[in-house]
């Protein structure tokens, strides 16, 4: 919890506060070209140290999340979202959480506080979602409508939807969007077994497929790995943060990795 974990949740240093008349010795980078064009002086911006920050969570919650061998992507899912919100309110940050599927299963609203820290990390581990089913879309419209003041959002998903990147383009340039794909091993080296039953828990239903068909794995295998690199790409395009976490390796280790590469590009 020290370090590289609190850095990401620093204000943003300073923010606009208003405008004065140029004195010898301001530095020319801070004048208001636009203010001063109307004739009437030379103005230079003023700012303000922002030291609060704004930390708001959206996690997937449903049923696909529940896939896993040892360990679920909701159980990692979770587990991220308590450590960071416990580093946020120790910044004297506020948090604030969304737990979806194909609609809100729970909404709590921005807050400062070890309690309310707490309370938040409660109603995670004990929520039981109505929904098995995922809308992503639905997840971003709602945190776009609700979140006014500009954030740090951690989004945490399998990102196993479709029709969702222009909300998410628009959380991007509205937020400081962090993107935590979650992924489990077998998603993307289909082993082979032979003819198997495949169960999907977002529709409950059974198929029976022949696993050992080189065409059917390398199939499986395509489609998760184009989904990871174009979801990868759109962040870089959008400039958010991307984290490809899987649910059997140490996701801390990749966790103080990004925030140190967030606070080098922060002091530039």
């Amino acid at each position: 919890m020290h370090g590289d974990f609190h850095s990401v949740f620093k204000g943003s240093g300073l923010e606009f506060d208003d405008v004065r008349s140029y004195q010898y010795g301001d530095d020319v980078r801070t004048i208001d070209w636009n203010v001063s064009a109307k004739g009437h002086g030379t103005f230079v911006k003023t700012f303000k140290e922002e030291k609060e920050q704004n930390v708001f969570f959206i996690l997937d919650v449903s049923a696909s999340q529940e896939i896993g061998k040892n360990t679920r992507k909701i159980d990692i899912g979770r587990e991220i979202c308590a450590v960071l919100a416990l580093s946020a309110v120790k910044n004297n940050g506020s948090v604030g959480l969304i737990c979806f599927s194909d609609q809100k299963e729970a909404y709590i609203k921005p807050d400062k506080g070890m309690r309310h820290a707490y309370q938040m990390i409660g109603t995670l581990f004990n929520l039981t979602p109505v929904s098995i089913k995922t809308d992503l879309q639905k997840s971003l419209k709602f945190t776009l409508t609700m979140l006014k003041k500009k954030s740090v959002v951690i989004f945490i998903s399998d990102f196993i939807d479709t029709g969702y990147h222009t909300n998410l383009s628009a959380l991007a340039h509205k937020h400081d969007l962090v993107v935590i794909h979650l992924n489990d091993p077998r998603e993307i080296r289909f082993p082979n077994l032979g003819i198997i039953p495949l169960y999907d828990k977002e529709t409950r239903k059974t198929i029976w497929v022949n696993s050992s068909s080189s065409k059917f794995r390398e199939k499986i295998n395509k489609g998760h790995a184009e989904n990871k690199l174009k979801l990868e790409q759109f962040c870089r395009r959008n400039g958010a943060n991307y984290l490809w976490v899987n649910t059997n390796e140490d996701y801390l280790t990749k966790l103080v990795q990004l925030f140190k590469i967030r606070r080098i590009r922060s002091k530039r």
